[in-house]
């Protein structure tokens, strides 16, 4: 019973930030998210392998080889994001999450509900992604 009460809490603002409860909530946000991308990608790759088996015509397996290049390159965001979680689990541990990384200002329960891998600050990406687009320009 007391699982359900947990899994319906959802952070506020008018709690201290990251509180025991809000860094357990966006512990187990990130622990429930790793355990689905570690899931789905072993799906994926157990399909692959039966799909393998059972290709004699030369087109299909063009086909195949042209499928396990996309599931190669999903496997390796997939790879990426997990390293996000991960990094973002640390800063659970050594109370650095929640914080920008720039300003060292909270990052909003909102975009960490939404994005619990953020570093940033909205407003610190959105500076960072308009400094990117001008180097990207000249």
């Amino acid at each position: 019973m007391s699982n359900t009460v947990t899994e319906e809490y959802r952070p506020s603002e008018d709690e201290p930030f990251m509180s025991d409860r809000q860094k357990d909530y966006f512990r187990r946000k990130l622990v429930n998210w790793k355990q689905e991308i570690i899931d789905e990608s072993q799906g994926t790759l157990n399909q692959l392998q039966e799909d393998n088996l059972h290709l004699p015509d030369i087109a299909d397996r063009a086909s195949s080889e042209t499928e396990k290049a996309i599931e190669l390159r999903t496997r390796d965001r997939q790879r990426k994001l997990i390293a996000k979680i991960d990094s973002a689990l640390r800063r659970i541990d050594t109370g650095e999450y929640g914080y920008c990384e720039e300003t060292g200002e909270p990052i909003s329960l909102r975009r960490l509900d939404a994005r619990p891998i953020a570093t940033l600050s909205l407003e610190a990406q959105e500076r960072h992604e308009r400094q990117e687009k001008v180097h990207r320009d000249d």
